[in-house]
């Protein structure tokens, strides 16, 4: 994977959910390892932004992403 901010990763997965999650595990990976780099614990979502922005949305999001290795908050 390339070095790639935070941001973008996030950003890459925002498009990734609104293509029926294509190659969301990349992105996840992408993400986690942006973290690691610049010491964040915690991945932050803005809900609007999501395909289920209610709270089974969430709450599933948040349970994924959780077994992949990152914590997900929501703004």
């Amino acid at each position: 994977m390339s070095d790639i901010t935070v941001s973008q990763a996030i950003d890459a997965i925002y498009a990734s959910i609104q293509n029926d999650n294509e190659d969301l595990d990349q992105h996840i990976a992408a993400l986690k390892e942006a973290m690691a780099r610049e010491g964040l614990k915690e991945a932050t979502f803005e809900t609007a932004r999501l395909a289920q922005p209610n709270r089974q949305g969430r709450k599933l999001m948040q349970a994924y992403f959780k077994k992949k290795g990152v914590v997900v908050g929501f703004a």
